[in-house]
């Protein structure tokens, strides 16, 4: 388990958190795993290097699950998330849905 690939954004993490010790980098990483998982499944933007408005989401997501508040992350970042949903938003093909009457 020492070769356990850490999440990109775990010195990130640290850093905003003020964590200067290494014993939680494993749980750490779990968390900003799963804020990456939720925050792709909200808005359907995909993990990519770079993009400030995903890695931000995901920080703050893995800031309230770390202060075992993750349960009000949905609601007071609502606006965010619609907004970073409706920025990647790419319209799909509605030929493979059956037309309604």
């Amino acid at each position: 388990m020492a070769d356990e690939e850490l999440n990109s954004l775990l010195e990130p993490f640290k850093q905003r958190m003020k964590i200067y010790h290494s014993a939680e980098d494993k749980n750490l990483s779990r968390i900003l795993d799963a804020s990456q998982k939720r925050i792709t499944s909200i808005t359907g933007i995909e993990s990519t290097a770079g993009d400030d408005v995903y890695d931000e989401l995901v920080l703050e997501r893995a800031r309230y699950a770390y202060n075992d508040q993750v349960e009000f992350f949905d609601a007071n970042f609502l606006d965010d998330l619609l907004s970073a949903s409706l920025e990647h938003y790419e319209p799909g093909d509605d030929s493979d849905e059956s037309s309604g009457v």
